[in-house]
C-alpha cells in the first residue's frame, strides 16, 4: 500500500463531506498545522481539549479531524499559560494537524444526522430541515458494442443508474460512429488517416452531481478508445435532499417512558431529559444532532411524536409542550457516535485507495455534564 499525504485524505474526506454543505459563517476546515506531509495515524474526535491532544501525541497522531472547531470564535491572542493556548503550542509542537468538519458533517449522507438515526434504529428516513439538494446528471457516452458490457459494469459500479431501490440502470441504443484518427493518435480500432466506421452502442444513465469526477475516471479506464466521446446534461428531475436531522418511525411503537430507555440504551448515556406525558405513544421519530432547539416546530409539523436532540432550552421544552411535541435531550455529546462513523468510512475510502492509514476514535470522553 501507498503512504498517504495529509492533502490525500483530506480530499477523500470532503468527497465523503463537502465544505459546501456547511452553514454560513461555520469555521470549518484546516484550523491548525498543514497536510502536506507524510500521515499513517488519523485520530476522529468530537471536541479537541487539551486531553484529546495529550492522546493524540501518546498514540503517534499526526492528523485530528474533529466534529467541533477547535477555534470557533477569532482568537486575539495564543497565551500558552491558559488551555487554548497550551492546545495549540501541543499541536505545533508536535506537528499534529486539525481539520474540523462541523455543520457539513451534520448534512452529509453518512454523516452525523444519519449516525444517530441508524443509532436509533429508525426506518424509511427523511431529511428534516432540507438545506441542499444534490443536482442529478446524466451521462451519454459512446462505445464499441463489443466492449458495452464491460463499460456498463464500471458506470455501475462507480455509483451511476441508481434510481430509489434500483441500481446499474441505463439505456442503451444501436449505431455507427465514424472517426479519422490523425498524426499522433493510437487508435485501438482502425488506423492513421483512415476513416473508420464502428458498430457502437450509446449507453445512457443518470448520476448524482457529486461523483460526477470519481464516474468519468471509471469511465475512461473502462473505454478501449484513446478519446472518450461523451455527453454530460443536468437534468430537471429532483435530487436527493440533504440537510439537517432526520425523521422516520421505530419498528414498533413504544410509550414516552420506554423510548428514553430505548434512546439511553442505543446512544450510549446514563439520563436523559424528557418532555411530555410518559405514557403517550410513540412511533414518529425526528433526531438532530447538538443543538435542535430552532426546529421543534418542523419536527411537530412533519408529524414526529418524539424529537430527540440537546440543549433543549426551558422555554422551548413549555413551547413543545403546548403544541403537543414529546422531547428526549440526551444531551450535546450524543454526536461521539460521528466518531466511529467517520472512522469507518474513511478506512474504506482510503483501502480503496491503496493507501496505508491507521483511523482510531478518540476515547476520551469529553462531555462536560454529569448527574449525580
Amino acid at each position: 500500500m501507498k503512504t498517504a499525504n495529509g492533502m490525500q485524505i483530506i480530499e477523500l474526506f470532503e468527497q465523503f463531506s463537502p465544505k459546501r454543505y456547511a452553514m454560513e459563517g461555520d469555521p470549518i476546515g484546516l484550523h491548525v498545522g498543514h497536510l502536506n506531509k507524510p500521515v499513517s495515524k488519523v485520530m476522529i474526535a468530537l471536541d479537541v481539549l487539551e486531553e484529546v491532544v495529550d492522546e493524540a501525541i501518546e498514540k503517534g497522531v499526526e492528523l485530528i479531524i474533529a466534529h467541533h472547531p477547535l477555534i470557533y470564535r477569532p482568537l486575539k491572542k495564543i497565551d500558552t499559560t491558559n488551555a487554548s493556548g497550551r492546545i495549540i503550542e501541543k499541536l505545533i509542537k508536535h506537528d499534529i494537524a486539525v481539520y474540523a468538519a462541523h455543520t457539513n458533517l451534520d448534512v452529509a449522507k453518512g454523516g452525523v444526522n444519519d449516525l444517530l438515526a441508524d443509532a436509533l434504529q429508525l426506518q424509511n428516513t427523511e431529511v428534516l430541515v432540507p438545506t441542499h439538494e444534490i443536482p442529478l446528471m446524466k451521462l451519454v457516452v459512446y462505445v464499441p458494442k463489443e466492449d458495452e458490457e464491460k463499460l456498463r459494469e464500471a458506470l455501475g459500479k462507480a455509483g451511476a443508474g441508481s434510481l430509489g431501490n434500483y441500481s446499474y440502470c441505463s439505456f442503451t441504443a444501436e449505431g455507427t460512429g465514424r472517426f479519422l484518427p490523425g498524426e499522433g493518435s493510437k487508435p485501438s480500432i482502425g488506423s492513421q488517416g483512415k476513416i473508420e466506421s464502428v458498430s457502437e452502442v450509446r449507453i445512457e444513465s443518470i448520476f448524482p452531481k457529486t461523483i460526477e469526477k470519481a464516474l468519468l475516471s471509471a469511465m475512461i479506464k473502462a473505454h478501449p478508445y484513446e478519446e472518450v466521446a461523451y455527453d454530460i446534461y443536468k437534468l430537471e428531475n429532483k435530487g436527493e435532499s440533504l440537510g439537517l436531522g432526520k425523521i422516520g418511525v421505530l419498528a414498533e411503537e413504544m410509550s414516552l417512558e420506554q423510548f428514553a430507555e430505548h434512546v439511553k440504551k442505543t446512544l450510549e448515556v446514563d439520563k436523559v431529559r424528557v418532555v411530555g406525558d410518559l405514557n403517550s405513544t410513540i412511533k414518529k421519530v425526528a433526531v438532530l444532532g447538538g443543538d435542535g432547539n430552532k426546529y421543534f416546530t418542523t419536527a411537530k409539523f412533519k408529524g414526529a411524536d418524539a424529537y430527540v436532540t440537546g440543549d433543549m432550552y426551558y422555554h422551548t421544552a413549555h413551547d413543545a409542550m403546548a403544541i403537543g411535541l414529546n422531547i428526549v435531550d440526551p444531551g450535546h455529546n450524543v454526536e461521539k457516535v460521528m466518531k466511529k462513523g467517520v472512522a469507518r468510512t474513511l478506512e474504506k475510502m482510503c483501502h480503496d485507495k491503496n493507501l496505508n492509514v491507521e483511523f482510531i476514535s478518540s476515547e476520551i470522553n469529553t462531555d462536560p455534564f454529569r448527574f449525580i
